[in-house]
């Protein structure tokens, strides 16, 4: 990968990224969250990983972030919420960031970053080893992440009618038997 193409796509990738995170509105926020994952499938096609790239766009910019709409949708999140309401979370979570943010420039600082030649085996990023690693070797967690998900389903479902917003059919019962005694 010439770096003419990989310091703009990294650029973009880090600024959306950064969206996801400094983002008050929850949609926008998810919609940053697609275009960092668009950018990580690019930097798989340029490592020659074409499955792992269209796998990335199927699954994760596309079902599971269509997942994370319909939650922030169902809990009708509003976007004038902030970090403001609760001042020592968001100092715990600076906190928590610049810890991660000084360990990855500790890290980064220890490494060369000069260029390497890689061989990769023919059969990198064919979906017979693809196949045989997920059904494999990591069919545990891959069977755990779809219960996580079809779990985190059921939660919106059970907050968001906790919340009162599908009593509607109760309220409109209701409210015909009113407009009749106050007639009589």
């Amino acid at each position: 990968m010439s770096p003419l193409a990989f310091y703009p796509l990294a650029f973009v990738c880090i600024a959306s990224a950064m969206g996801v995170v400094l983002s008050r509105n929850p949609v926008r926020s998810a919609l940053s969250l697609v275009a960092s994952l668009f950018c990580l499938a690019v930097f798989y096609v340029f490592l020659q990983a074409h499955l792992v790239a269209a796998l990335q766009i199927i699954v994760y910019a596309g079902a599971v972030m269509v997942l994370f709409l319909f939650v922030i949708t169902l809990l009708n999140l509003e976007s004038d919420r902030g970090l403001g309401e609760k001042p020592v979370l968001s100092a715990i979570g600076f906190g928590a960031g610049a810890i991660v943010a000084g360990g990855l420039i500790a890290a980064l600082s220890r490494t060369s970053l000069g260029a390497r030649a890689v061989t990769l085996v023919p059969t990198f990023g064919t979906t017979k080893v693809l196949a045989r690693q997920l059904f494999g070797d990591y069919l545990v967690a891959f069977e755990l992440t779809s219960m996580l998900l079809l779990v985190a389903v059921v939660g919106a479902v059970v907050l968001a009618k906790r919340d009162g917003s599908y009593e509607g059919d109760e309220q409109e019962a209701a409210v015909p038997a009113r407009s009749e005694e106050a007639s009589h």
